[in-house]
């Protein structure tokens, strides 16, 4: 029997393929369209797109012709230097691993009733990503978007990440009050053999990664697929 597998037309219109020309403030990127026109497209990245923000690059835009919106561009997927694709709009992993998840791909969080979204929780009233609930059983579950690789290395993060590490110590204080704790980090790139956090850009992050793991947090890893317009979680990658 064929393992399930969740696929997800995440982008919502056909796609306008142009070269990039700059990526700056942040969510702003130029583009030359295939038919010579610049525009400026949104950038829903917040990262610092190490490796894939270089002028020539290959990228692909979507077009909104809503009146009230300032740019009716939004900068989708990009192809870095070595040829390999990377989904731009991290924002979008919940939606993809919450797809996942009720599509049974995920077989480490199978088997619960409910799934909530942005729910309250913690000392500090942060939201959790995905709250699953099963009966008394709760599993909670955040989400990170990794798109970083150096080598052959999925890493994460890309920038020093205060609030990552605040998740982190939150998900440790789950799991001490005995519920279940998930971090998931979601690879919306190709290519990678292995998973490590990025000491030498946060080395806290990193430690407190490694502490969270030896105190029962969960760490999952799961890679995406490029098939066309729509965009498949599937490849499990190892924490290596």
């Amino acid at each position: 029997m064929s393992k399930k597998v969740a696929r997800i037309m995440l982008l919502e219109s056909e796609l306008i393929k142009g070269t990039l020309i700059k990526r700056y403030k942040r969510f702003l990127a130029d583009v030359k369209l295939e038919n010579g026109e610049n525009v400026t497209a949104h950038c829903p990245n917040t990262g610092s797109m190490k490796g894939y923000k270089e002028e020539g690059l290959r990228v692909w835009l979507s077009k909104n012709n809503n009146p009230k919106r300032k740019l009716k561009y939004t900068w989708e997927m990009v192809e870095d230097s070595s040829g390999e694709k990377i989904f731009v709009y991290a924002a979008k992993a919940n939606t993809l691993v919450k797809e996942a998840i009720d599509e049974g791909t995920i077989e480490e969080l199978l088997d619960y009733d409910n799934i909530r979204t942005e729910v309250k929780y913690g000392r500090q009233n942060s939201r959790i990503d995905l709250l699953l609930e099963k009966d008394n059983e709760k599993c909670y579950v955040e989400v990170k978007s990794v798109t970083m690789k150096v080598g052959d290395i999925l890493m994460f993060p890309d920038a020093v990440s205060t609030r990552g590490q605040k998740h982190l110590e939150e998900l440790m204080e789950v799991k001490e009050q005995g519920d279940r704790a998930v971090l998931f980090f979601a690879v919306l790139r190709e290519g990678g053999k292995g998973f490590f956090p990025a000491k030498e850009i946060d080395s806290v992050y990193a430690q407190l990664l490694h502490t969270a793991r030896d105190k029962g947090v969960e760490v999952l890893i799961y890679q995406v697929a490029f098939k066309g317009l729509e965009i498949s979680l599937e490849k499990k990658i190892d924490f290596i």
